[in-house]
This record gives structure tokens, sequence and C-alpha cells, in this order.
């Protein structure tokens, strides 16, 4: 079993809101929404040349005794200072449910200027996605099939993950409802690059491979070659 735990980052394509008050009550502070959908695919999260990676979450991936082993915290854009409700092995301000679409939520947005400023946002509709992070060992087939098709020459790829190793929080995004693919491949990309030099690297050093040295031109050889040039 490969124990390579990957950790991913996925927008979920489901609207945020404000539940409403009954009549004769104060303001609703109750956010509400999806943090996950199951068998929806996402857009391409991956891409180089003619190869594209897509994601589905399945509903086997998730149960409510999952959930309630997670410690998740409900944030802004994904920044850990910024805590609007948590649930923590079960317990909190943050409660959630599973049903056929995905994890709906709901919390009510904490009296404090991060509070109010969520509350604002979403009920002005600034704010209408979510997203999570959650882990998963995505080179072990018990917890993400791969499936493989060409079309038009591109081999598509779709992950569908089965099994997660933990949820880490819910947040509320700006962000589209899908993730940034440009962001994401180039992210990918320069991952990419960095551990091919890093290989390469050592390699060199196993074999005991010596960079050529460079001398360093005097300043009146410099004069002389750009004089040369000129002629």
């Amino acid at each position: 079993m490969n124990k390579r735990e990957v950790t991913r980052t996925l927008q979920t394509p489901g609207k945020l809101f404000v539940r409403e008050s009954a009549p004769g009550e104060a303001p609703s502070r109750k956010i509400c929404g999806y943090a996950i959908m199951f068998n929806v695919e996402s857009v391409v999260l991956y891409q180089e040349g003619k190869y594209e990676e897509r994601e589905v979450i399945e509903p086997c991936a998730i149960s409510k005794e999952f959930l309630d082993g997670c410690d998740i915290k409900m944030t802004m854009y994904h920044n850990r200072q910024i805590v609007l409700a948590r649930s923590n092995k079960g317990k909190g301000t943050l409660s959630y449910r599973i049903d056929s679409k995905g994890v709906f939520f709901e919390f009510d947005a904490p009296n404090s200027p991060n509070g109010d400023e969520a509350l604002e946002l979403v009920r002005r509709g600034d704010i209408t996605g979510c997203s999570f992070i959650f882990g998963s060992y995505y080179y072990n087939d018990e917890y993400v099939r791969r499936e493989e098709k060409k079309v038009n020459g591109v081999t598509q790829v779709t992950c569908y993950v089965l099994k997660m190793t933990g949820i880490y929080d819910f947040t509320i995004t700006t962000k589209p409802a899908y993730p940034d693919t440009s962001v994401e491949a180039r992210e990918a990309q320069e991952r990419k690059a960095q551990k091919k030099a890093r290989e390469i690297r050592e390699i060199r050093e196993r074999i005991g491979f010596k960079y050529p040295e460079t001398k360093k031109k005097s300043k009146a050889e410099v004069i002389r070659e750009l004089r040369d040039k000129a002629k």
C-alpha cells in the first residue's frame, strides 16, 4: 500500500446563503451551503501537453462517522487565522449533514468583525462559493480509482475519490465554482520542474560530477572584446 498522502483543495459548485428568519425573529446570522458535492466532475485540475486530469468525489468517500472523527474549521479564504466555526470530533459550532447531493453545513456567524464581514458578504452575494481541503492516497486504488480515455488525441484522466484520510477545513470563498486551472497547472509545472532539477542534482552528486570552472574575464579583456566587436 502506497502511504504517500496527497492533500488537495477543491472548489464546490454550490451557492452559499443566509437562512431567512421567521416573522418576528431577529435577523438570522446562519450561513448555509454545500461544502462538498458528490458525483460532480471538476474542470481540468492539471494539464500538461495532451494530458488532462479531473476529479470526482464519490458518495462512499464520506460518512457521518468519518466527519465526526475530523477537526474541521470553517474559515474565510482558507485563512486559518479567520475561524468562523468549528467541529472537533463531531462537536462544536459547525454542523453538517450528508444527503444525496453532498455535505451540507450551517453555522451561526460569530459576533465578531470577521463574523459580521462574512455575514454581510454572503448576504450581498459578494461571496457565493465554498471550498474544502482533504487528503487521500492518490496512488492507492482502494482510495482513488483512475479512469483514462482518449478524446481527440488528448488523454483525459478522471480520479474518483473513494476514501479520504481527513478533511481539514471548509471555507467560504470569492473564487468561482471551480479552481483556477491556469494557476493550478502552472503550480504543477513548477513542482515538476523543481523535482526534475533536484533529481539531476542528486545524480550528479552521486557520480561526482564537477561543474566546469568559468574563468572570470578581466576588465581589460572585456574592453578589448567590445572594441573588436565595434570594428
